[in-house]
C-alpha cells in the first residue's frame, strides 16, 4: 500500500482504523481497483513516477463527518484532498496535487440544502452535479435557471471554486460571481460560516454577499484552507423568451472595430449574454458560420502560414464575411427587440456589417424544439454534449484519450486577439498540433478574452513528455506578453503560479503565510495551485 510522504505506516494504518471507525467500512477505499477510480483520466504524467496518485479515499455523508476526519488527518498528518465530484477533465480529475494524499470524496454529500424562489437563490452540498440541480428545479417547477459549463456531470459548488465558467448572462456565467455565503471546515476541524452566515439564525446569509468586516469568501477559490462542505448561489430567474442575433463583418481586421463595440453595450448593459465569434471564411464553425452558410474548402488551407494578406483576400474572394459575431438574449420579447435594434445601431460603424435576428422563441421550449437544438447549455439546460468529439484521432502516432487545457486570459481588444491568434497558431504549426489553425477567444468574461487551447494526452510517456514541454514553453510565451493562465492542471501548479512573481512572488508568500497560519501541519490539499505550508517546503515535497 502507497503511504502518504513522511508518514509512517503505523500512524497511517491508525489513522485508516480511525477514518473507517467514522464513515463505515463501506466508505473507506484502498484496494488498486477502487483507487482506480481516483486517478486523473486525462493525466500528463500517466504511468511515470510523478504521476499524482492517492493512498486511499474517504467519502463522508455530513459536515459533521467531515468535521471529524480532519480532526483524524491533523492527529496523524495525513494530507488530505477534497473533491466535489472529481469532473473536472482536463484540469486535474479527482487525482490530489500531492501523491499519497488521502482522497475526501464529497460526492455522497449531494443534498440541495435550501432553494428560494421569491429571493432567488439555492445552497448546495459538494456533491450536487449540474444535472442534479436542473432536475430538482424542473420536478418543482420553479421559475429559476441555472448557468451550466460544457459538461453537466459537475459539482456546482467544485466548479465554482475551481473557477468554472459557463455560457448564459453575465454574471452568473462566472460562477464563483454568483456564490453568496459558504460553510467551511477548516484545517484544524473546526467549521465556520462566511458573510451573513457568521450571524447565528441569519435570515440573510444568500442574499447578501460582504457580511461585517472583511470578506473572506474568495481565499478557498483555487486554494487549499479548508473543506467548503455548503454554498449559497444566486440563481436567475427564467427568462420569458430567447433569441439569437448574427452580426458578420466583412473583413480580417474587422474584428477591431468589432470587439471594441461589444466593450461598450457589455459595459452598458445592453448585451448581457453570451456572445461567440465564428469565421465563415475560414470554415470555422459555429452558430454565425452555420448560418452564414457553409465557406469553401480551400479557405482554410491558406491558415497553413497565417499570412495576413492572405486572409484578408481570402474573406474578399469566398464571398462570406471574414467573421460572424453571434449574440444570446434573453427576457421579455420587446426587451429582445430593443437590445438587438441597439446592437445592430452600434454595429452600423463597421462598413459591410450585416445583421439577422434569428425567432424570438418563448421559454420554455416544448420538447421537440428542444430535441432539434444543438446546443442546450444557453438555454440553462446541463448536457454531456463536450464528450461528443466524433472518432479518435491520434498524435505523433499514439491514441489521444484525452485532454489538458492551457487557459490564458488576453486584453479584451481586437489587437489583443489577433496577436494572440498568430502567437499560438505559429506554436501548433511548430508542433504540428491536433487543434485548429486559429483558435478564437472566448468571451465568457465579461472584460478580458479566453483562451481555452486543448493539448493531446495519450498513454505515451514520451508524447506526454513533449506535450509538456509545449505548455511550459506557451505559459513562458503568454507571460512575456503580459498573459497569465486562469485555471490550470495540478502537473502545471507551480509553473503557472512561478510566472505571477511580481516584486519578488509577493502574492505566492502572501497565500503560503496564509497557509502556515490557517494549515501549520500541511495537511490541506498540499501544493493545490502551488501553495504549500512550511511543512512541506521545509521536506521540499
Amino acid at each position: 500500500m502507497k503511504l502518504p510522504p513522511n508518514v509512517s505506516k503505523a500512524d497511517f494504518a491508525a489513522a485508516l482504523k480511525a477514518f473507517a471507525g467514522i464513515v463505515g467500512d463501506q466508505w473507506l477505499f484502498t484496494s488498486d481497483e477502487d483507487l482506480e477510480l481516483y486517478r486523473d483520466s486525462y493525466s500528463i504524467l500517466w504511468g511515470e513516477t510523478d504521476e499524482r496518485t492517492a493512498s486511499a479515499a474517504v467519502a463522508p455523508d455530513n459536515a459533521d463527518q467531515v468535521v471529524e476526519l480532519v480532526k483524524v488527518a491533523n492527529r496523524y498528518r495525513i494530507p488530505i484532498y477534497p473533491i466535489s465530484a472529481g469532473k473536472n477533465l482536463g484540469y486535474g480529475g479527482a487525482a490530489p496535487a500531492l501523491a499519497g494524499s488521502v482522497v475526501l470524496d464529497l460526492k455522497r454529500m449531494n443534498r440541495i440544502v435550501e432553494i428560494d424562489e421569491r429571493n432567488g437563490y439555492v445552497v448546495v452540498e459538494p456533491g450536487v452535479s449540474y444535472f442534479d440541480l436542473y432536475n430538482y428545479i424542473q420536478e418543482k417547477g420553479l421559475k429559476l435557471w441555472i448557468d451550466v459549463p460544457s459538461p453537466g456531470w459537475g459539482s456546482v459548488l467544485g466548479n465554482a471554486l475551481d473557477g468554472g465558467v459557463g455560457v448564459t448572462l453575465a454574471p452568473y456565467r462566472n460562477h464563483f460571481d454568483a456564490q453568496c455565503g459558504i460553510e467551511v471546515v477548516l484545517p484544524n476541524g473546526r467549521m465556520m460560516r462566511t458573510g451573513m452566515g457568521a450571524l447565528p439564525g441569519a435570515k440573510t446569509w444568500q442574499q447578501f454577499r460582504p457580511g461585517f468586516g472583511p470578506r473572506i469568501d474568495g481565499l478557498f477559490k483555487q486554494s487549499n484552507y479548508g473543506v467548503v462542505t455548503k454554498m449559497g448561489f444566486w440563481l436567475m430567474p427564467a427568462p420569458e423568451s430567447f433569441a439569437t442575433g448574427v452580426v458578420t463583418v466583412p473583413m480580417f481586421r474587422d474584428i477591431i472595430p468589432l470587439v471594441d463595440i461589444v466593450g461598450r453595450l457589455e459595459q452598458s448593459k445592453i448585451v448581457q449574454g453570451l456572445w461567440t465569434l465564428s469565421s465563415p471564411t475560414t470554415g470555422t464553425p459555429g452558430f454565425a458560420a452555420h448560418e452564414a452558410g457553409p465557406s469553401k474548402p480551400q479557405d482554410a488551407k491558406i491558415l497553413g502560414g497565417v499570412d495576413m494578406g492572405k486572409l484578408e483576400a481570402a474573406a474578399k474572394s469566398s464571398g462570406l464575411p471574414f467573421w460572424a459575431c453571434d449574440f444570446n438574449f434573453y427576457g421579455p420579447k420587446k426587451l429582445i427587440k430593443a437590445q438587438w435594434d441597439c446592437v445592430r445601431d452600434a454595429m452600423r460603424e463597421i462598413p459591410g456589417a450585416r445583421f439577422k435576428l434569428g425567432e424570438i422563441r418563448r421559454l420554455p421550449l416544448p420538447p421537440e424544439e428542444l430535441a432539434k437544438t444543438r446546443d442546450l447549455g444557453p438555454l440553462g439546460i446541463p448536457t454531456l454534449k463536450t464528450f461528443d468529439l466524433g472518432p479518435m484521432f491520434s498524435y505523433e502516432g499514439e491514441d489521444v484519450v484525452g485532454h489538458i487545457f492551457f487557459s490564458p486570459v488576453i486584453p479584451r481588444t481586437g489587437e489583443a486577439a489577433i496577436e494572440a491568434m498568430e502567437v499560438f497558431a505559429a506554436v501548433a504549426r511548430k508542433y504540428k498540433l491536433p487543434c485548429p489553425p486559429l483558435q478564437f477567444p472566448s468571451s465568457i468574461f465579461e472584460r478580458a478574452f479566453l483562451f481555452a487551447i486543448g493539448l493531446p494526452v495519450t498513454r505515451s510517456a514520451v508524447v506526454n513528455a513533449k506535450i509538456r514541454a509545449i505548455v511550459s514553453e506557451l505559459v513562458a510565451i503568454s507571460a512575456e506578453r503580459g498573459w497569465g493562465e486562469y485555471r490550470t492542471a495540478p502537473a502545471f501548479y507551480d509553473l503557472v503560479m512561478g510566472v505571477y512573481s511580481y516584486n519578488d512572488n509577493a502574492l505566492r508568500d502572501f497565500l503560503e503565510t496564509i497557509k502556515d497560519a490557517v494549515d501549520p501541519n500541511g495537511i490541506m490539499s498540499p501544493g493545490r495551485y502551488a501553495i504549500r505550508s512550511r511543512h512541506s517546503r521545509d521536506a521540499d515535497v
